[in-house]
């Protein structure tokens, strides 16, 4: 019980952290929350194709987005807080507690985590409130399954990152340079028809945001069948967090890497 209750209070103080940072508070909910508004103003709330059916463009982007917020909260903030917390000294001022290691990553997944269900609330939320969007109550385990999974796995992604990731600055271009890109691929911006090439359907067959977008588009979907699980996509989603995992296990560092924060701060003497 006594270490469940430190890790909570780290899990407050990474929100704490977060909701103080208005930038990435407003990335991580704000634009996800602001792309669905406009989509749905350009393109009107009328019936579009997509692998679900015809369905309204509330009903295609909400839970895509609200899939993207989610990834975004875990695998963009976490990768890139942990790396830039490593370069400043904390990482390694927080082993040197004697609070166990795992206690403190803990939490930072669970922040993510936490984080990242908000996003998705709210996105859903003004889904239903403003657009009419439907949600059946037999699907909701779905949801909550296809949601936990994934959000999941980009958080151990996220560690992955910044496992891999030199510096602060690296971590950023790996997380923007994949996320993004992948959005476009993965059904959360771009409904896929007849003619689109094959080669971009297996590329997005191959990462985890694709089956997140599917598995939790699905259960809201009013042309998927009871239950809505997507064991197929969630068993593509679990491999992912299995590699994420053994890759953060095997990799990750406390210590800032010898000699980056010296050719940082060159640079920074550089431009100017």
């Amino acid at each position: 019980m006594r270490d469940l209750r430190i890790v909570i209070r780290f899990v407050g103080a990474q929100n704490r952290i977060f909701m103080r940072t208005p930038v990435g508070a407003f990335f991580t909910i704000g634009l996800p929350l602001i792309m669905l508004v406009l989509f749905v103003a350009m393109f009107g709330n009328d019936e579009i194709g997509s692998e679900y059916g015809r369905v309204t463009t509330s009903q295609f982007y909400a839970p895509g987005l609200a899939v993207f917020a989610a990834a975004s909260a875990t695998y963009t903030n976490i990768g890139m807080n942990l790396s830039n917390r490593r370069d400043l000294g904390i990482l390694k001022r927080v082993r040197g507690t004697p609070v166990a290691p795992w206690m403190y990553m803990a939490a930072v997944v669970i922040s993510g985590m936490t984080i990242a269900f908000f996003s998705m609330v709210v996105m859903v939320g003004v889904g239903v409130v403003a657009y009419g969007i439907n949600i059946e109550a037999a699907k909701v385990p779905a949801m909550i399954v296809s949601f936990a999974v994934g959000s999941a796995c980009f958080a151990t992604l996220g560690v992955a990152v910044a496992s891999l990731a030199k510096t602060a600055a690296s971590a950023q271009s790996m997380t923007s340079a994949s996320l993004l890109p992948l959005g476009f691929i993965s059904n959360v911006f771009v409904s896929f028809g007849s003619d689109t090439p094959r080669w971009l359907e297996v590329v997005g067959d191959i990462f985890p945001l694709k089956h997140f977008a599917i598995s939790f588009s699905e259960s809201m979907s009013p042309f998927s069948a009871t239950p809505a699980f997507e064991w197929d996509n969630l068993a593509v989603m679990l491999i992912w967090l299995m590699g994420g995992a053994l890759i953060a296990l095997k990799r990750f560092r406390w210590e800032p890497v010898a000699g980056a924060a010296t050719s940082r701060s060159r640079r920074s003497r550089r431009s100017r």
